[in-house]
């Protein structure tokens, strides 16, 4: 064993062998990354299950006063008035294979001066004009359901953000961004409607077909982490234990 280590780090090995030492460190480095990955996976998966279990909470002025930011994806119920004079919509939306948008709705909050910004749900690209939202106008006194989302400021992975100015269109619910041209005093989260979310206090017939009600989609899983974890020390294992029998056979065939 003396004789082969003295063999790694000849001059004719040296190299090779520093080479391999910083191979294996950097998949046994990677190993690490994915199982913190799998933990930050799991402390995500808790917290998200912690909310999901909570009841509805009812927004009103005395729950508004709760921080709403560290209670993503819980249950929530609003009743108010839609503005729908300053709603946006979120592109790049997709129902059953068909693009379209999202109408973004500020809900004046009954008996408050605040308003939730409601994701009211998807209409086809045809109707993505802002001429034609007056079609999916939901008047009077609303109850809205659905669950507590935040914020997003940076986009996704070969997503682009928004473009600084006032817009209709946007491709983030960046609520800062959006509170520059509403009005209305925005929460610091907005509300993703169930898709049985909404009665009209006057007429629960009175809901058009449009928009449809976007379900939650959470990938509560532990994901891939530990799987590529595995593959990642195998091979570090692999690569540490076989190099030496590999110089060890060179070296022989060559004296």
């Amino acid at each position: 064993m003396t004789g082969i280590l003295k063999t790694l780090f000849t001059r004719r090995w040296i190299l090779a062998t520093l080479l391999v030492v910083a191979a294996v460190g950097v998949m046994v480095r990677l190993g690490i990354w994915q199982l913190e990955r799998m933990a930050q996976r799991q402390a995500f998966n808790a917290r998200v299950i912690a909310q999901i279990e909570q009841p509805p909470l009812e927004l009103n002025d005395t729950t508004l006063a709760a921080d709403l930011t560290q209670m993503e994806y819980r249950s929530v119920i609003v009743t108010g008035v839609y503005d729908h004079a300053q709603q946006v919509a979120l592109r790049n939306r997709v129902y059953e294979n068909h693009p379209g948008i999202d109408l973004l709705t500020p809900l004046v909050i009954a008996g408050t001066n605040r308003a939730a910004l409601v994701n009211r749900g998807w209409i086809p690209i045809e109707e993505a004009a802002p001429a034609n939202w007056n079609k999916f106008i939901e008047p009077g006194t609303i109850e809205v359901r659905g669950v507590v989302r935040l914020s997003q400021s940076k986009a996704d992975f070969g997503s682009i953000g928004d473009p600084p100015g006032r817009l209709e269109l946007w491709n983030l619910v960046n609520l800062p961004r959006l509170q520059e041209q509403i009005t209305h005093s925005l929460l610091p989260v907005y509300i993703q409607q169930s898709p049985t979310g909404s009665l009209v206090a006057a007429s629960p017939s009175a809901r058009p077909p449009f928009p449809i009600r976007n379900k939650l989609a959470l990938d509560l899983s532990e994901g891939s982490h530990l799987g590529y974890a595995l593959q990642w020390f195998t091979f570090a294992t692999i690569l540490a234990i076989g190099y030496p029998f590999f110089v060890n056979a060179r070296t022989k065939t060559q004296t």
